[in-house]
């Protein structure tokens, strides 16, 4: 989204254009995007580590899908990242990823959010996996 003299424009379209930092350009809450956030919610609700191949196999995307979703929130300061340090025989090291504090909590808003839209124009929640089955 580009303002007058091209620069981004500072207001969000839609309940679906997200911030991540201030003065940088939303990022759409797509379905991509959305499964990268639950999977490293639920990672979190776990307390388990998750990595970036798991993370593709777990959401069913690819590795061009994903690894530039965990970039763009790296960047935002959402999610950190590190390499495996232990022995990794037959492979390469894994790169964990967690949430921030702050990244948790905007994720968490950001889904609750969109679901609130969801609900407001008649539309079906999401189908609930099974760590929120009770």
């Amino acid at each position: 989204m580009r303002g007058a003299g091209g620069r981004a424009d500072t207001k969000p379209s839609s309940v679906l254009d997200i911030w991540f930092t201030e003065g940088m350009t939303p990022l759409r809450l797509t379905k991509p995007l959305i499964a990268v956030l639950n999977e490293l919610l639920d990672a979190k609700r776990n307390e388990e580590e998750i990595w970036g191949l798991e993370i593709c196999r777990k959401a069913d995307l690819g590795p061009g899908t994903v690894y530039p979703i965990l970039d763009r929130l790296t960047e935002r300061g959402w999610v950190t990242s590190r390499e495996e340090t232990g022995p990794h025989p037959g492979r390469p090291a894994r790169r964990f990823f967690a949430f921030t504090g702050a990244g948790h909590e905007q994720a968490t808003h950001a889904l609750q959010m969109r679901e609130l839209s969801r609900t407001r124009r008649g539309l079906k929640p999401r189908d609930p996996g099974p760590q929120d089955a009770g």
